[in-house]
């Protein structure tokens, strides 16, 4: 894959056994953004101590009751952890502060879309996320050059159908790798 000329964004980045970062040990990130201003994803498997319900009562955002109060909110990752991040079939144009990732899936930063789960108006299919993962022009890149990622497509069935604790084996699995049967010891031929 020639990363100079093919997009990351749509992708998921897998953690290699070997990182050892607590930023990202273990995870499955859904890239969001690719261009040259960086990289920006959600990190999609590390499920908070919290529901939405406690997001909900934090922000005193009235919600009606509901299986939806009981939905997990994810770390997203070590940036911006105070802004929420969700991303969510559909289209982008719906909401306010949207981008559209893929022809099915988008992200949103905005209070609309929270104000809309909250009253069982918001999308079907939805991850929440409290942060999110960046890096600067070209540092993602170095990172894969040195093996510290996997990159697959991403697959709303993976993000949307899958528990988060299945999400990562699923993305490596598109690939019909198996993270556990590698080494956590990097090396180069």
């Amino acid at each position: 894959m020639q990363l100079s000329t093919q997009s990351l964004k749509h992708q998921f980045l897998m953690a290699m056994p070997h990182l050892e970062d607590p930023n990202f040990a273990g995870t499955l990130t859904y890239l969001c953004d690719y261009d040259d201003d960086g990289t920006l994803g959600v990190v999609v498997n590390r499920p908070s101590d919290f529901t939405l319900k406690g997001l909900f009562e934090q922000l005193e955002i009235e919600s009606e009751p509901g299986p939806h109060n009981e939905v997990i909110v994810y770390n997203g990752g070590p940036t911006y952890r105070d802004r929420g991040f969700i991303l969510h079939r559909g289209n982008a144009d719906d909401w306010d502060s949207s981008i559209q990732v893929a022809d099915d899936i988008a992200l949103t930063t905005s209070m609309d879309m929270l104000h809309a789960i909250a009253k069982r108006k918001g999308p079907e299919h939805y991850i929440v996320a409290l942060g999110c993962a960046s890096w600067k022009p070209g540092q993602l890149e170095d990172e894969l050059k040195q093996n510290t990622w996997l990159t697959a497509d991403g697959a709303a069935g993976i993000l949307f159908d899958q528990p988060a604790e299945q999400r990562l084996s699923a993305a490596a699995g598109s690939l019909g790798v198996d993270l556990n049967l590698m080494t956590r010891d990097a090396g180069h031929a």
